[in-house]
């Protein structure tokens, strides 16, 4: 009986301080994660914005890490309160915020002329920002994989041209392999995601989807098709037929670990996210000077497909200050302040424009590969119960990897296990 009634004090207790410790209803504000230096540039766009327009929109610091920043916003928006009134969202979670009701729709941008004048990549906003047709969010930096390569090796070994298929990665990822491990035993062909984590489900989708494969046929998920096996197989094979991929790939490979390994200089190729070529540019960096950059591979007769990454921005449902929160959504995705996170963080635009500026191309030639890759990106599943779904496909496509499970059982187990989600939601 004593425990219940603590049990109810406390309650009473932490309700109590959600709520008078919240910032007040009449204070507009933007709740943004991430490193200290990303907080510090978002601090500079608040304070232009606020200097331009007499605003008082205030920054308010989130968690480094991005499953805690979700947890802080669900736990906000469940409880409708009037802020944060803006927000970033990962790509993943725009569909569930939208169809759980806590994203108010965009309709002064639903007719802006930066949307009919495809302003915006159009596979990026219809993909993930509208939801049944409406408008929910918009986005603020994009992020693809690429493929990253060491120039002076292929040179070394006669190559002209970095890969253009699958076929051609590992046959040339074979033979420099052989001749440099002569050398160095710890070099490795091709390294890339296969840690069982979100990570996977990227390099997954890339390899099916440029096999022509796909996670849904008509609008209904289905993972069971001959490319998705293909496909699947052949990820498997890079790791135990050909050994161009380490064991380590399906137990520890993520992004840093891939990243430290190409750029100690023990790999030849690197699928990585865009973030890594300021890195593999630095003074202690093995690689500095030796490495290029283009479009993921393809199978025979499939085309070279990046899964799409990215950061979007939206307004709650329950926000007081929606007016201004459209004001500085106009601010922070206009072309100046786009080019300015281009140019000082090194965030991929989210504006189509600045991958054409003829005066950017010169001082970053590669933002002609990054349009292409964002013009090809596809969009993980758009469900409200992604994560469930995400967590089925790195489970079964990391035992396929680690060799427990043939291509064939892997994705009956992804379609089994996820009609089963979709049945607790009422889906097909």
């Amino acid at each position: 009986m004593i425990s219940k009634v603590l049990r109810t004090i406390f309650l009473i207790f932490i309700c109590f301080c959600s709520f008078s410790c919240s910032p007040h209803r009449n204070q507009f504000t933007i709740w943004i994660g991430g490193s200290p230096q990303e907080i510090d540039y978002w601090q500079h766009v608040v304070d232009r914005f606020n200097r331009s327009t007499g605003s008082d929109l205030q920054l308010i610091r989130q968690p480094t890490y991005t499953d805690q920043r979700k947890q802080n916003l669900v736990v906000s928006l469940v409880a409708r309160q009037k802020d944060p009134d803006l927000f970033l969202m990962d790509v993943v979670w725009i569909n569930q915020f939208a169809r759980s009701g806590w994203l108010a729709p965009l309709d002064s941008f639903s007719v802006a002329d930066t949307l009919n004048d495809n302003v915006f990549f159009p596979s990026v906003v219809n993909s993930v920002d509208r939801i049944d047709s409406t408008l929910f969010a918009l986005p603020v930096f994009l992020d693809v994989a690429l493929l990253y390569y060491r120039t002076d090796l292929l040179r070394k070994y006669g190559y002209e041209n970095p890969p253009e298929t699958w076929d051609e990665l590992t046959s040339m990822a074979e033979t420099i392999q052989e001749g440099e491990r002569k050398r160095n035993a710890g070099f490795n062909g091709f390294v890339w995601q296969g840690a069982q984590y979100e990570g996977l489900v990227c390099s997954f989708l890339e390899f099916i989807a440029s096999h022509n494969g796909s996670l849904s046929k008509e609008g209904i998920f289905n993972a069971q098709s001959e490319y998705n096996a293909d496909a699947l197989q052949f990820m498997q094979n890079l790791i135990h037929r050909w050994k161009i991929s380490p064991l380590s790939t399906f137990t520890e490979m993520k992004e840093e670990e891939v990243r430290r390994s190409f750029q100690s200089g023990n790999a030849l190729f690197e699928r990585n996210w865009t973030y890594a070529w300021n890195l593999h540019q630095q003074d202690n960096s093995a690689v500095k000077g030796k490495v290029g950059i283009c479009l993921l591979p393809h199978f025979k007769n499939g085309k070279s497909v990046s899964t799409m990454g990215g950061w979007h921005i939206g307004i709650s449902k329950y926000s007081d200050r929606k007016k201004q929160a459209e004001a500085f959504i106009a601010f922070v995705t206009s072309f100046t302040e786009q080019k300015s996170m281009l140019m000082q963080v090194g965030w991929n635009p989210a504006r189509q424009d600045l991958y054409t500026d003829s005066a950017l191309l010169v001082q970053i030639p590669r933002l002609s590969i990054l349009r292409e890759a964002l013009l090809n990106a596809v969009a993980r599943p758009s469900l409200p119960y992604y994560g469930q779904i995400s967590e089925i496909i790195q489970r079964n496509v990391n035992d396929c990897l680690a060799g427990k499970a043939t291509a064939g059982e892997a994705l009956k187990k992804i379609q089994e296990e996820s009609e089963t989600i979709q049945s607790m939601y009422g889906a097909q």
